[in-house]
């Protein structure tokens, strides 16, 4: 029936390929652009814009990509049940949309800064935007995955089976043609600084490109329109599968006294209202769908990649010679990778192995696939470690640290507690000093007025009675964002004031310290001012994550290039190359090219022909599931040591492979094919080649949504 309620389509065509596909493929390359350029920046949006810390932010990105492969099921339900695929798309495109424009009106910061200081003072209102827009998004996305490429398919007459599979592969380069651009240039666009009042990363650029990009998208499908071929809705085969299954159990329920004789499959107890086919069946489906249940915890450290490994890039140093690379450029390796090994492993890797007379068949690529996920999360705990060795130790529990600076001209002796030590005139000690609860701090015979020594530290300030001395407070972890804390202490008499960049530290007052500005690497020039206009220029280079506190000394000459100006170190910068993070993504692509791809197509191997949708949504789930893990395993782990936390998911996918080795050794291989032929029935020989025509779309869809799973699960 399918074809007498399918519609004549009125597209033209170029060379046998209808001319409604163009359509398709452009908006399936603009949507992928939107989706995964916004999801490149987002666990640094909620980190650095919503002040959230890293374990919230990554529980916040978690939960949205799990509702992401969640809305799949409901999606392909409406579209084959009500509304059909063409509406489907469009209604919730357009919810797409909106949730991607809410979204970058979110990062706006100036909306709520009526002090225009940078910060904006109504966060409620900024985080409930995001929320909002995140909801759509993935409402959005996640519904339209089972229809686009079903829909594509749906354009092809029966004798244009050629070109209905030199479409899918278009499809799939425009799938992954979007999706990589993407994850280059957001990243770009939000290293831009933009603003009305003041200017910081441009997250809504970042944020609004995307959203211009679905718009192109909705528009671009919805001109297409005249020329679709559209499928009236047919009934969904999940529903009936989930019918079918719960008819069984509810069935069995009913009949389970000792005085009803038992059954060869609990299944079976579903042939009082469904026929012996559909039955056997849903068998085979759940047969594979057992198998599924340990795979989510591969996907809780494969979708790490955009939250913790982004995280993680963010405390190493970009700098490769001239090239400066932002922390979520490194998620580009993945797919750059995949391009490399996917051929790689067809033509070599598998060959290799089949000539070798070893049996690698598709469930032990997958305990491979499972193993090699969890040496990558350990090596990204060794490149911790390496971090943590740059890390400053800072102060914990009753500790103080302080940083002594002598702002006179002449040599000072001073006596911390029991530590007596010298300082030359103008200058700072290089290291902090740890003292647990007071201290007497003494300054040698000489009586020092007040504020004529100047000292600082960076935790539990309090006041010391006795100390003629100024006190300051440093800041006590590393700066945000891979930026550089810096402040200014002058000695000189007269107020000084110092800009760089966008940033002012404003006036400072003599034998004081500014409040400290926050700047991004590479060169920057301070220009160093005084009230009456006279001014020098003192330059500097940043790297990544450091601190400086910059000192002023009274006998600063204000020629063109400052002198009596100086920068101690406070923080050192990153150190640790992003260069170290290849080895990781390495294992975790390879691991992901022969645990994905094998999977899918062991799940299709071993399914009847018109289940092939229920085993995809069932992958789905296993994505969205392996994200819920991280949240779990995140939150009740509490491990303050990070690379202490990629060892725990090391170990636990480790766990879970042995349990998924266990279960392949005892499955049985089946033919469904065969199977299938015990319960068929005689149809005419016109139903068989329409009823094989319509499987051959969803075949053709099914290999296009499997294949798509090798790039970040790029569906």
């Amino acid at each position: 029936f399918a074809d007498k309620e399918k519609k004549k389509s009125k597209s033209k065509t170029v060379l046998d390929y209808p001319i409604s596909i163009f359509f398709i493929v452009v908006n399936e390359f603009c949507e992928r652009f939107s989706y995964y350029g916004m999801r490149t920046v987002l666990v640094l949006y909620l980190n650095n814009f919503l002040n959230w810390d890293e374990d919230f932010a990554t529980t916040i990105y978690h939960t949205f990509v799990a509702l992401c492969y969640l809305t799949p099921i409901l999606g392909a339900i409406v579209a084959d049940s009500w509304l059909g695929k063409y509406k489907t798309i469009v209604y919730l495109s357009i919810v797409y949309a909106v949730g991607q424009v809410v979204l970058a009106v979110s990062a706006i910061h100036d909306i709520t800064d009526t002090n225009r200081d940078g910060t904006p003072d109504n966060m409620t209102f900024h985080v409930a935007l995001s929320m909002v827009g995140l909801v759509l998004i993935a409402l959005g996305t996640g519904g339209i995955k089972p229809c686009v490429a079903a829909f594509g398919g749906d354009q092809f007459e029966d004798h244009q089976e050629k070109q209905r599979g030199t479409f899918f592969s278009i499809f799939y380069i425009s799938i992954n043609a979007g999706s990589l651009l993407s994850t280059i240039i957001t990243p770009i666009l939000k290293a831009q600084e933009c603003g009305i009042y003041t200017h910081q990363q441009c997250y809504p650029l970042a944020f609004g490109v995307p959203a211009a990009l679905m718009f192109v998208a909705l528009v671009v499908f919805i001109v297409g329109s005249p020329m679709y071929t559209k499928t009236a809705p047919q009934g969904n085969i999940m529903v009936k599968f989930c019918k079918c299954v719960g008819f069984a159990i509810k069935n069995r329920f009913r009949h389970r006294s000792s005085q009803y004789p038992k059954r060869a499959h609990w299944m079976d107890w579903a042939e009082e209202k469904y026929d012996k086919l559909l039955i056997a069946q849903v068998k085979m489906v759940l047969k594979v769908l057992f198998l599924y249940i340990p795979l989510p915890m591969f996907w809780a450290l494969f979708d790490q990649q955009g939250s913790r490994w982004t995280l993680q890039a963010t405390t190493m140093d970009g700098k490769f010679g001239s090239l400066e690379i932002q922390p979520e450029h490194m998620q580009t390796v993945n797919p750059i990778l995949i391009l490399v090994l996917v051929p790689i492993m067809d033509t070599l890797i598998y060959p290799l192995i089949s000539k070798c007379k070893l049996n690698f068949s598709p469930l032990k690529r997958m305990t491979v696939g499972m193993l090699l996920a969890s040496v990558a999360f350990v090596a990204a705990a060794l490149v911790q470690l390496e971090i943590d060795k740059t890390l400053p130790d800072f102060p914990a529990g009753e500790e103080s640290q302080v940083k002594f600076v002598n702002m006179l001209n002449e040599k000072i002796n001073f006596t911390a507690g029991d530590q007596p030590f010298s300082m030359e005139p103008f200058t700072a000690r290089d290291n902090y000093t740890t003292f647990t609860g007071a201290f007497n701090l003494s300054l040698g015979a000489r009586q020092l007025q007040r504020d004529q020594v100047q000292w600082k530290h960076s935790q539990h300030p309090g006041d010391h009675p006795g100390c003629f001395c100024s006190q300051f407070s440093d800041i006590n972890k590393k700066p945000e964002k891979g930026k550089n804390a810096i402040k200014f202490l002058t000695a000189s008499a007269r107020r000084i004031n110092v800009t760089a960049r966008e940033n002012d530290f404003g006036f400072t007052v003599p034998n004081n310290m500014s409040a400290y500005q926050l700047l991004h690497s590479g060169d920057v020039n301070y220009k160093i001012m005084t009230a009456s206009g006279r001014s020098c220029v003192f330059s500097q280079t940043l790297k990544y994550g450091s601190s400086y506190t910059i000192f002023i000394r009274p006998d600063i000459k204000f020629e063109e290039q400052c002198t009596g100006v100086h920068a101690v170190m406070d923080i050192s910068p990153n150190t640790v190359t992003l260069a170290l993070q290849i080895p990781q993504y390495f294992f975790i692509t390879a691991g992901e090219v022969v645990f994905s791809v094998t999977g899918l197509e062991f799940a299709y191997s071993q399914s009847p022909s018109n289940m092939k949708a229920v085993l995809q949504a069932g992958w789905l789930l296993t994505v969205a599931v392996g994200n819920i893990i991280v949240l779990i395993v995140a939150e009740a782990a509490t491990l303050e040591e990070q690379w202490a936390e990629y060892i725990l998911f090391a170990s636990l996918l480790v766990l879970v492979c042995i349990i998924f080795a266990i279960m392949a050794y005892f499955y049985t291989y089946i033919d469904p094919v065969k199977i299938e032929s015990q319960f068929a029935h005689c149809e005419p020989e016109e139903e068989k080649k329409k009823k094989r025509s319509l499987e051959m779309v969803t075949l053709k869809a099914y290999i296009l949504l499997e294949n798509s799973q090798m790039t970040q699960a790029k569906i």
